[in-house]
């Protein structure tokens, strides 16, 4: 994909979006304390612990603190650790042998670092022994409708995903968007080659939301993937996010979530 014909493309991408949301439905928001029978039968905590990124983000992280997140993540056979740069190696010596993958942030939590800081964060993340790579998109860039910019930002780091072969979630920061933001942004991250889209950070003035989730997910359709992050802390929560698409959860309450699960 190139954006090479700029200002065409760039309508192009805003037409099909209000095509999009002309059919957009919002899904009647679910009570957290009141499933269906079919959302409280649909995963096992054993498959529902394999959707999670065990989340440990903090500024104050210690390393005993990583060192209890990976041992946790290991125990539960969660899908990934997701820790600052720094950590990654850590977390892939004491991660190397299990079923747990390492992922790790560029351009977090802002999305504004240039292009170039955020493609070598990438690398040097997969060096590390990072297999997925959670970047945040320029948000200022896309909300000032620069969507080359904000296409070439990812699309960078995704090329650099690819030759280390990780996989890209481009997160999105949802809660800083209106409905045509949200689905031009999940559609120009797929043209530059995200292999999912991701609500929010956790660290900006909200998180996931079962209508973003389920916006999101109709956007891409089943190209990519969907993650939902951000203030998820009970399995109901965590189920209603998945009923709306959501295949993978970034959270740090992971164990609690699955303590709620129904077997």
């Amino acid at each position: 994909m190139t954006t090479g014909d700029g200002k065409g493309w760039a309508e192009g991408i805003v037409a099909r979006a209000h095509d999009i949301l002309e059919v957009w439905e919002e899904p009647n928001a679910t009570p957290p304390t009141a499933l269906t029978a079919e959302q409280l039968t649909a995963p096992t905590a054993r498959q529902l612990a394999a959707m999670i990124d065990h989340t440990l983000l903090k500024p104050e992280a210690t390393p005993a603190m990583v060192d209890q997140l990976c041992a946790e993540a290991a125990e539960y056979h969660f899908a990934s650790v997701c820790v600052n740069p720094v950590y990654v190696a850590r977390c892939a010596a004491a991660l190397a042998g299990t079923s747990v993958a390492v992922c790790s942030v560029a351009g977090f939590p802002l999305g504004t670092n240039v292009t170039e800081i955020k493609a070598l964060e990438a690398e040097r993340a997969i060096e590390d022994g990072a297999t997925e790579i959670d970047i945040v998109m320029n948000v200022g860039a896309l909300k000032a409708a620069d969507y080359a910019l904000v296409h070439d930002d990812i699309a960078a780091v995704a090329k650099v995903c690819a030759d280390g072969g990780a996989m890209l979630k481009v997160i999105l920061e949802t809660c800083l968007l209106d409905d045509l933001e949200k689905v031009v942004a999940s559609l120009v991250a797929v043209e530059a080659g995200a292999d999912y889209v991701k609500t929010s950070t956790g660290m900006s003035t909200g998180g996931a939301t079962v209508a973003d989730v389920a916006l999101m997910r109709h956007a891409v359709g089943t190209s990519i993937g969907v993650k939902a992050a951000g203030g998820i802390r009970t399995y109901e929560q965590a189920i209603a996010m998945a009923a709306a698409g959501a295949t993978r959860l970034g959270a740090s309450a992971g164990i609690t979530i699955l303590r709620g699960a129904h077997e």
